[in-house]
């Protein structure tokens, strides 16, 4: 069973994250770290608060709070373990301090030392517009080896329901990793 680290933040979007974590735990060791902020955000769209959510994680996760700054995947030695980090969704606070090398809470750290460990670092960006500042940031964490995507559904799938356009954009995630799923149908699948 391979090792990943997911983490989400108070961006809108908490879907992305759930349903990361969702198909993430079913092959793969999942280290959550949920923000604050992004609790707050879950609760106001989906309904689900906190203590909820955590009673009912996969059991082959393992929850550190944006606090726990000393948590095992805070080191080199643990990141190394691990295929790398989700970020999703990225809040553009969350981005900044990423691309500035501020380690300010765990969600900061464990990006910080998986850039430096030459690990993937893979933040969903769920804003719009952009600004110049976003833009700059983006380009430091890609600099960085990061990849950075803005959560932005295909339509020559011809989705027919929200989860449609949750499933393309998670696929992608997932296609970055390497990890097998199901959920898209590919451009020009017929082709092949």
């Amino acid at each position: 069973m391979g090792k990943i680290v997911l983490c989400i933040t108070g961006a809108s979007g908490t879907v992305y994250g759930v349903k990361l974590l969702n198909i993430l735990s079913k092959t793969h060791h999942v280290y959550l770290v949920v923000s604050e902020s992004g609790f707050k955000v879950m609760e106001k769209e989906t309904g689900v608060n906190r203590k909820e959510f955590l009673k009912g994680l996969p059991k082959n996760c393992t929850f550190y709070s944006q606090n726990e700054i000393d948590a095992p995947i805070s080191s080199g030695t643990r990141v190394v373990e691990t295929e790398g980090v989700i970020v999703a969704p990225c809040s553009t606070g969350t981005l900044g301090a990423i691309a500035n090398g501020l380690s300010s809470n765990l969600i900061h750290r464990v990006c910080d030392v998986a850039l430096k460990e030459r690990k993937k670092v893979f933040l969903l960006v769920r804003e719009m517009p952009l600004s110049l500042v976003h833009i700059k940031n983006m380009e430091r964490i890609i600099q960085a080896g990061g990849t950075v995507a803005v959560a932005s559904p295909g339509f020559y799938t011809k989705p027919e329901t929200v989860d449609d356009m949750i499933n393309f954009v998670v696929g992608k995630v997932l296609d970055s990793f390497g990890i097998e799923h199901n959920l898209l149908k590919r451009w020009r699948d017929e082709d092949f």
